[in-house]
């Protein structure tokens, strides 16, 4: 495991260049970093190298793409707005000190953001509150040509209740960290929605500590963008937390969607069930979905599972897919992992034709049914109607 990371205010006692695929172990040694659990952290971009596209937490991303989050530069706040009229009862003043309580920098852009990012975007749910509505953030980027990093901290304090949800619109460049805190006994959901237009690049960084019996239901939605990459990364780290982790994303010609998922379970009888769905159409389209599964010596009675499931609808798209599981202690309820891609079941429109449906009418249902299930787990009925409109239009375009 990585050494704890000092303070972010604390200078950092790294070495002189951090490289995110390998780590310096010998003067004439280099051992490729493997596991997400061994990967170098820092609030300092000095600390990491500008990645090449060979490291293994970028070989399957199209870092030329994502240039202009690499330079170490201040970002341009009006290329992003922020919708705060629903929120503003719940952010509290703003307080430096409250950020990096758990959230610690994996690759550049986050580290970037951390440095560049204002803070004040933090959310509190108070302590017993139970908030029925969604808290809904809209994000719009206003100009694909400019850049802009942010940061925001969610927080959960003891026995609250509550669902965040990030909608991200328009065009821009923007790194972004999301920092989550569920206190104990709280029950939160963070819902982030990408439905960036087509020439949007954005990179994001979500980082989540889970505490004693409190649970965290975490979605990723990625409809739109040019280039977008969704990395959660959540720490069960109290006796009893749970975690779910859900995922649903819909590629289209020349689209990247990324998530690179780790769940580290560190307390005591934790649960976490990982399931990241999705659709790919046209000549280009690319998903990733890597996911680390990492079951510490501490996390007796562990019960875990992560899966991955890719539909490709037409040729010249593409879907890379690597879950990993890593496991400690042999004290455990259960731990496994899956992943699948692969076109229509000739069989399920065979069944469908074959009832007098059209072939169009049923691979139409074929996809609805396997996308929809994610979507209805979300919670939020409005969000859940667009979502699925959405769909519906992109299965429009495939059958056009």
């Amino acid at each position: 495991m990585t050494a704890p990371t000092a303070a972010p205010a604390e200078a950092q006692d790294t070495h002189a260049h951090i490289d995110p695929a390998a780590q310096l172990v010998a003067a004439e040694k280099t051992v490729p970093v493997q596991t997400r659990s061994e990967r170098p952290h820092s609030y300092d971009p000095a600390d990491f190298g500008a990645p090449t596209g060979r490291e293994v937490n970028w070989k399957h991303t199209p870092v030329a793409q994502l240039a202009g989050l690499m330079a170490d530069e201040p970002g341009d706040d009006s290329a992003v707005s922020i919708d705060l009229d629903d929120v503003e009862a719940f952010l509290v003043p703003d307080e430096e000190g409250a950020y990096g309580e758990f959230f610690r920098p994996e690759d550049l852009p986050s580290a970037l953001a951390w440095k560049h990012a204002r803070r004040g975007l933090h959310l509190r749910i108070p302590q017993n509150d139970e908030i029925d509505a969604p808290i809904v953030l809209r994000i719009d980027g206003t100009d694909a040509g400019k850049r802009a990093f942010g940061q925001i901290l969610i927080e959960a304090m003891p026995n609250s209740r509550a669902t965040i949800v990030l909608d991200h619109h328009g065009a821009a460049q923007y790194a972004q960290n999301v920092e989550v805190i569920a206190r104990d006994g709280s029950r939160l959901t963070v819902v982030s929605v990408q439905r960036w237009a087509d020439d949007a690049i954005h990179a994001s960084s979500h980082q989540a500590r889970v505490d004693r019996d409190a649970s965290l239901t975490h979605f990723v939605v990625s409809f739109g963008g040019g280039v977008v990459r969704v990395n959660p990364n959540v720490e069960l780290a109290g006796a009893g937390s749970e975690a779910r982790l859900y995922g649903l994303s819909y590629a289209d010609a020349g689209q990247h969607l990324e998530s690179q998922v780790y769940l580290h379970h560190k307390g005591a009888h934790t649960v976490g069930d990982v399931l990241y769905k999705g659709a790919l159409q046209g000549q280009g389209a690319h998903s990733v979905w890597i996911g680390d599964v990492l079951i510490g010596p501490d996390a007796t009675g562990t019960d875990s599972y992560e899966a991955n499931r890719n539909l490709v609808l037409t040729e010249g798209a593409r879907a890379d897919s690597i879950p990993n599981l890593e496991i400690e202690t042999g004290d455990i309820l259960g731990a496994g992992h899956a992943s699948a891609t692969g076109r229509f079941d000739d069989e399920q429109l065979f069944y469908l034709q074959a009832r007098g449906i059209t072939e169009e009418e049923a691979r139409r249902l074929v996809v609805l049914g396997f996308l929809t299930d994610i979507v209805q787990r979300l919670g939020v009925p409005s969000l859940e109607e667009e979502l699925l409109a959405a769909i519906e239009l992109e299965l429009q375009a495939v059958n056009a």
